[in-house]
This record gives C-alpha cells, sequence and structure tokens, in this order.
C-alpha cells in the first residue's frame, strides 16, 4: 500500500503499476474519488470545457453555449466549481454591472485530463 501526500502526482507509469495496490492519500481515501466528486454533476465538465475554449465568459454567454441549462442549475454549477477554486468569478461594478467566470490555474491544470478523455472518445465513441 502507498500513501500519497498532499500536492504528489504520479507519472502515468508510476499510477499504471500502483492502480492494482490500493493508492491511499494521507486522508485514507482513494484519490479519483475527490475527483470525481468535485466535477460529478451534468454541467460541471460542461462549463470547464467552455471556459477552455474561451475565457472568460459571462454569464449568459455560457448559458446560451450550455443549451437548455436552467439558470438555477447553472448558477449552481458555477458557485460549486468556484468554491473548488476550479473557476474564477469576477463582478464589474459597472452599468450595468457583470460577472466574468475564467478557470483558476488548478482548473487549467485538467486540461491534459481533457485531452485524455477526447481522445479516448475519438478512439471508442463513433
Amino acid at each position: 500500500m502507498k500513501e500519497l501526500k498532499k500536492n504528489t502526482s504520479l507519472s502515468f507509469e508510476e499510477f499504471s503499476k500502483l492502480v492494482n495496490s490500493i493508492i491511499l492519500t494521507e486522508n485514507g481515501n482513494c484519490p479519483v474519488t475527490p475527483v470525481i466528486s468535485m466535477l460529478q454533476g451534468k454541467w460541471k465538465m460542461q462549463i470547464i470545457y467552455e471556459l477552455c475554449i474561451k475565457s472568460p465568459m459571462r454569464f449568459g454567454e455560457l448559458k446560451k453555449m450550455l443549451g437548455n441549462v436552467t439558470n438555477t442549475a447553472l448558477t449552481n454549477a458555477l458557485r460549486e466549481l468556484e468554491e473548488n477554486e476550479l473557476i474564477h468569478r469576477e463582478q464589474f461594478n459597472e452599468i450595468p454591472p457583470h460577472v466574468e467566470y475564467s478557470l483558476t490555474d488548478k482548473g487549467k491544470d485538467l486540461l491534459p485530463v481533457f485531452h485524455a478523455i477526447a481522445n479516448w472518445g475519438l478512439k471508442y465513441i463513433s
């Protein structure tokens, strides 16, 4: 059993060797579980993807890009992503007031994950 300290990263080769054994964080859980929990929900991955394409974006732009998302669902997803420090919310107190959302450095670190998911999808999903 290998215990991982916070801010530890593994190469893919190291991960591959350890994946068949038990990989635990210092909190005693699998390091994948909190990530999945952080990104779960119908809109979060799509929001991050849209912010990868264009950042910053206003609320209305995101809503338009996502299609049939409700204001409440989008607001909740954005709040949770902000709480997890994956996106940054900047409020402009101008006339008219507006808010812009962008990826944080932590959010940008998910880009290789999206790249891997995209490659997997291109390979296996027609």
